[in-house]
């Protein structure tokens, strides 16, 4: 398995409260999933808990961009610094900036990023929004700023150090757990514990709520199978908040996972790397 920094993958790749019912009248939000880059040959059973170790799979790296009730929200944030452009196989690449302009957004359009969680290829591009405010739990965030807690983790003192900037400026807004809401229409959850605090979104659409998994789920195959991620805190967290997806979710095909390329085959593509969610 490849190694980055002395890390594996499944490492880097590493409380549940009831669902709730939101009453919010009309589509509020287009949701688009926008593909930044790949990454080639990844191990299948650093992914999905029990899989054959020996399947390999090209994973899509993606941020998904929420357009509505006057905002310009995007989730998650990707990665660009060329750390970790050089320590993985990246195909396709372009800065996340880039891909939601060719999408027809600027980089200082986007109002808000929110980061589900904080390891490298999620929260390394915030900084290329400048004029948004940068969303993510208090405890994830605190957490991660003691340097113990960034060894062998996937959370790396470059994005920390960005994350400080934030707050330094007054842009960083801190979540306090679980069933928040970032904007009318847009909700996080905790409870997949990829990382210490990790969180998922909901956003309604005109189809009805939508999930952006992130990597709570990071294919298909964890749905479908019923089976955790492989980098979890927490098995049973993990299908727990699986399971709650499907309550929070208009229909299940609405549950977007973080790396799976199928998004872009199950959804209708509206441009190359640009999928329309609904």
């Amino acid at each position: 398995m490849k190694r980055f920094f002395g890390i594996t993958a499944v490492s880097l790749l590493v409380g549940i409260a009831p669902a709730t019912s939101r009453s919010v009248p009309g589509p509020l939000y287009q949701v688009h999933a926008i593909q930044y880059a790949t990454l080639a040959g990844f191990p299948a059973n650093a992914l999905v808990l029990g899989a054959d170790s020996t399947r390999k799979l090209d994973l899509s790296m993606m941020v998904w961009l929420l357009q509505g009730e006057g905002h310009t929200i995007l989730v998650d944030a990707g990665f660009y610094r060329d750390e970790f452009l050089k320590a993985w196989k990246v195909g396709g690449f372009s800065k996340p900036s880039e891909a939601v302009a060719r999408f027809g957004v600027a980089p200082e359009q986007v109002t808000d990023v929110v980061i589900s969680h904080m390891h490298w290829d999620h929260a390394d591009g915030a900084d290329l929004f400048p004029r948004a405010k940068i969303w993510v739990q208090r405890a994830e965030y605190q957490f991660y700023k003691d340097p113990k807690n960034q060894q062998r983790t996937g959370v790396f003192p470059v994005d920390v150090a960005m994350f400080e900037k934030f707050e330094r400026e007054g842009r960083l807004e801190l979540i306090d757990g679980d069933s928040q809401r970032v904007a009318r229409g847009v909700f996080v959850y905790t409870g997949g514990r990829h990382t210490h605090e990790s969180e998922y979104v909901s956003v309604y659409t005109k189809t009805g709520q939508t999930i952006i998994a992130s990597d709570n789920v990071y294919l298909y195959e964890n749905l479908e199978r019923h089976r955790p991620i492989a980098a979890t805190w927490d098995t049973v967290s993990n299908l727990g908040a699986q399971d709650r997806m499907r309550r929070l979710a208009a229909d299940p095909r609405l549950i977007v996972p973080g790396h799976d390329p199928a998004v872009f085959t199950r959804f209708k593509t509206v441009k190359p790397g640009v999928a329309l969610i609904e």
